[in-house]
């Protein structure tokens, strides 16, 4: 592979990263919303997180009964 092509394809990389990161980040961590705003299914979603190493943290819910205190 050529280093233009590594580049090309590194870049490519970068910024697929940086628009789930960023999704992410605009759905609270929500991954089923993020690959909705994405236009994926969740599953090819879940797919490029594994793939990426992507750990981002999950949308925190409110426990069934709990009541904040």
């Amino acid at each position: 592979m050529s280093q233009c092509t590594a580049t090309y394809h590194q870049a490519v990389e970068a910024f697929k990263k940086h628009l789930i990161r960023t999704t992410l980040a605009s759905t609270n961590g929500n991954r089923t919303h993020a690959a909705r705003a994405l236009g994926l299914q969740r599953t090819y979603l879940l797919r490029l997180l594994r793939d990426f190493e992507i750990r981002e943290p999950r949308a925190q819910r409110p426990r069934a009964g709990h009541n904040g205190n």
